[in-house]
């Protein structure tokens, strides 16, 4: 079965949590994080919270002393969240293929020298991964 991973609006609730260093948050407090950033109602991000929930990608526990309120914590991490979601781009857009996705953001992007120098590193690492 293929991992669900959150729409942009749900991202924005991963990351509220993940910014908030693995500590679990109830839903009011994620919409009030939410809200100079998102012009969304309040019970739309309560659905949305349900949705990640589904994906399994929340976790949350009842509150022990009133079980009307969720402690709502992030049960997957921010990087396996972007790998799958960088896979899925490029699988969508480049037919998986990864050097024309990279070829395609070089050629539309105003890099500097230093970050050439910086892909150029990046590359002789992976080549050296590789004959390990």
């Amino acid at each position: 079965m293929r991992r669900q991973i959150p729409s942009e609006n749900e991202w924005m609730i991963m990351e509220v949590l993940w910014d908030n260093g693995g500590a679990s948050m109830t839903a009011a407090e994620i919409i009030r994080a939410l809200e100079p950033v998102l012009s969304i109602s309040p019970k739309t991000i309560r659905v949305m919270i349900g949705r990640l929930v589904s994906k399994g990608m929340l976790g949350f526990a009842v509150d022990g002393e009133d079980s009307r309120i969720y402690h709502y914590r992030a049960l997957r991490e921010r990087e396996a969240c972007l790998m799958e979601k960088e896979q899925r781009f490029v699988s969508r857009y480049f037919g998986g293929k990864v050097s024309l996705a990279v070829a395609s953001f070089l050629k539309s992007a105003d890099i500097s020298d230093d970050e050439l120098e910086e892909l150029q590193e990046l590359v002789g690492q992976l080549r050296e991964r590789r004959n390990d």
